[in-house]
């Protein structure tokens, strides 16, 4: 059964979208089968691997709303092994729409658990806000990746969500974890940067990755191309840290190569 991680943050402008994007190609090019899940209704995650934004084609939307099932919207990217659940505008009015839904907080995760057994992980690309989207993304996670940029209020962010997320074991009982907290955009060369992520370290301890991605342009320059950075570029210094993360995260991973989640076993 897939492993279901939700990459959130609700600041803006952290590396989200980049993270889920580069982590999902470095695990797909791990020989893992892999969906992404776009649920930002900016839809960057979709046109980050290459694919249009149609508002007329089956998305995440249609799939929170019931009208569609998974299989139904899936997209194949140009990295084989990486499936995309797209979305579009559509997903805007999601929020409101799902309010007077049964079980509104458990649409994706029931969504989910019926393509679990397709794939070794699922990569949740969360919006910037801990709305019902989030929500149902973190309902449906097995655990959270939070991506950080080392700056002056990145404590106070991080302790919010982080409220947030032991709240939802508490009230939902759902046992979510914390995959780690991810430093992104990372400047050795200024002082800022480095007493923030020593800052991270020392509140945050062993949650905090390993891993850390650099600040890189060539990093910002590959969604414009509509490629994740190992086909963009596999040399730079960005595409590096996401196989580190990848292989980082498959190290924490208890459940293994025996969950029948690698390409290889499922053709």
């Amino acid at each position: 059964m897939a492993k279901v991680i939700a990459v959130t943050n609700q600041k803006g402008g952290v590396g989200k979208t980049t993270t889920a994007i580069n982590l999902g190609a470095s695990l797909a090019a791990s020989e893992f089968r892999v969906l992404l899940v776009d649920s930002d209704p900016q839809g960057n995650a979709t046109s980050g691997v290459g694919i249009a934004k149609d508002p007329d084609k089956p998305s995440l939307y249609n799939v929170l709303l019931g009208d569609a099932e998974i299989a139904d919207a899936l997209v194949k990217t140009e990295l084989e092994g990486l499936h995309l659940l797209p979305a579009n505008k559509n997903l805007v009015g999601a929020n409101l729409e799902l309010v007077d839904l049964d079980r509104r907080e458990f649409r994706l995760r029931e969504k989910i658990s019926k393509a679990k057994d397709q794939y070794g992980f699922i990569i949740i690309d969360c919006p910037p806000a801990l709305d019902l989207l989030t929500l149902n993304a973190l309902m449906a996670a097995d655990s959270v990746l939070i991506p950080i940029q080392c700056e002056f209020f990145a404590l106070e962010g991080i302790s919010e969500l982080i409220g947030t997320i032991d709240r939802i074991r508490e009230t939902m009982q759902h046992p979510i974890q914390i995959e780690g907290i991810l430093i992104t955009m990372f400047d050795d060369r200024t002082n800022l940067t480095r007493q923030v992520a020593a800052d991270l370290r020392e509140f945050f301890g062993k949650d905090v990755l390993q891993t850390v991605i650099p600040r890189s342009v060539r990093l910002a320059e590959a969604p414009s191309h509509g490629k994740p950075i190992l086909t963009y570029d596999i040399r730079s210094r960005g595409a590096e840290s996401y196989i580190q993360l990848a292989k980082e995260i498959l190290a924490h991973d208890t459940k293994g190569s025996g969950s029948g989640a690698e390409r290889s076993a499922l053709g």
